[in-house]
Parts: C-alpha cells; sequence; structure tokens
C-alpha cells in the first residue's frame, strides 16, 4: 500500500478529553451556535446525563465525504435534507466517566436553543 504525502494515518487523543460528534439535520443548525449547552445521555451509562457544550459545526456535510456519493447523472433530484457533523465537547468528567465513555458509544444530544 502506498500513502500520497499528507494523508493522516492515525490520530492521537488526549486521555482527559471526550466528545460527542451528533449529526443535525441542516434545517436545524440555524438555532445552533458554538458556546451553547448541551445535555447528553450515552446509552451505556444508564441514569446519567452529561454536560457539555456546542464547540464547533462541521463545514461540509456527511454526503460530501462518504466513499461512493450518490450520483445524479439521470438529471432526476430529489431534495434530501443533508446532516452536518457537530462536535459536543463534555465537561466536568470525573475519572471514572472517562473510563466509561469509550469511542463509538450511541447517545442522544440536547441542545439548549431557548433560555428559561
Amino acid at each position: 500500500m502506498v500513502v500520497p504525502a499528507g494523508q493522516a494515518l492515525f490520530g492521537f487523543v488526549s486521555s482527559k478529553d471526550r466528545w460527542v460528534t451528533a449529526n443535525f439535520k441542516e434545517t436545524q443548525l440555524a438555532s445552533i451556535k458554538p458556546g451553547q449547552k448541551v445535555t447528553v445521555e450515552v446509552d451505556a451509562v444508564s441514569g446519567k446525563k452529561f454536560q457539555g457544550e456546542v464547540d464547533s459545526i462541521g463545514s461540509a456535510t456527511g454526503s460530501t465525504f462518504t466513499l461512493l456519493p450518490p450520483d445524479n447523472s439521470t438529471g432526476n433530484f430529489t431534495k434530501v435534507v443533508q446532516r452536518v457533523p457537530v462536535k459536543i465537547k463534555l465537561l466536568n468528567l470525573t475519572p471514572a466517566d472517562i473510563n466509561r465513555l469509550a469511542d463509538g458509544l450511541s447517545a442522544v444530544v440536547s441542545v439548549r436553543v431557548h433560555l428559561d
């Protein structure tokens, strides 16, 4: 296998940092901004709600980087709502939380868009 110059082969992640990449519909992005408070529930850690904040909003939809992007050579067009990755930084994690939050777990993310 030949790897072109500049191609990432692997990455390093600090053992103290945890985040969630949530794929929101493009129609929801108008009400999502960096710094907003977020509640995250992880399926593997039942009964606990993690607090976080929106760190960043992706600059492209998920379909942009798919292995086989859709081909519209027939001229037919069906509008499909795209999904955009939003990075949610988890806050105030204990060492036990860090050990339980493994890469790839399923989560439910709620972004607080209205002030009470």
